[in-house]
């Protein structure tokens, strides 16, 4: 049987979100007017945290400074992104655990709520290749409008985008054996589908849940 190493990414193997560490890098590079960007960063924070986010409403707001600057300045900003937060903020023990799964010759994926633009970089950071991110929709010459395209990889959301990706593979839950790692409450719809869930570094929320049901809970690192 086929095995899967599902994690989530920000608060799971990052003690960072790199969606709201984007966010604040664009204010400190000038991109953004600082008080009304925090202030709609930090809103849309604590309702991501709430478990009341309205994912297409944040991504409009999260991708317009990077879309409004173009391809390759975009690029250039996500590469000291990379290097001034992102490669920091990589723990040693997220490495180990990952390297844990390859070497039992599972598959990894990362399966996050934030965006592919941010994400698909810290994936190839952190070695793996497959990413479900919320994926973005493009204009005609190829550049992101903001808006997402098809069902965003969140809540209930990355249930239905896992089972996409599988039937991609010629794959199915049935026929998988799946373990996933996460930190969130908004992620308990696939806690619940996988064979091993693993609540890590997990929020108040989840950890009770996690008591109650019997899951192994994993303290990776402290959360930043």
């Amino acid at each position: 049987m086929t095995k899967l190493a599902l994690f989530d990414l920000d608060h799971t193997l990052l003690p960072i979100d790199s969606d709201y560490e984007w966010g604040a890098f664009t204010l400190r590079i000038g991109w953004c007017d600082a008080q009304d960007f925090a202030r709609q960063n930090d809103a849309f924070y604590a309702d991501y945290q709430a478990g009341t986010l309205d994912i297409h409403e944040y991504v409009r707001f999260a991708t317009q400074a990077f879309r409004q600057r173009g391809p390759e300045e975009a690029a250039q900003a996500h590469a000291r992104f990379m290097r001034e937060v992102v490669q920091p903020a990589i723990r040693p023990e997220a490495l180990a655990l990952l390297q844990r799964h390859r070497d039992a010759g599972d598959r990894l994926v990362i399966v996050t709520a934030t965006n592919e633009f941010v994400t698909r970089p810290i994936a190839q950071a952190l070695g793996v290749s497959d990413l479900i991110a919320v994926e973005l929709a493009r204009d005609a010459q190829g550049w992101f409008t903001g808006e997402i395209l098809g069902t965003p990889s969140m809540r209930e959301g990355k249930v239905t985008r896992l089972q996409q990706w599988l039937q991609a593979q010629g794959l199915s839950l049935s026929t998988v054996e799946t373990t996933f790692y996460s930190d969130s409450r908004n992620d308990l719809p696939l806690l619940q589908c996988v064979t091993h869930p693993v609540a890590t570094n997990p929020d108040d929320t989840l950890r009770g849940v996690a008591r109650d049901r019997g899951w192994p809970i994993l303290d990776l690192f402290p959360k930043a």
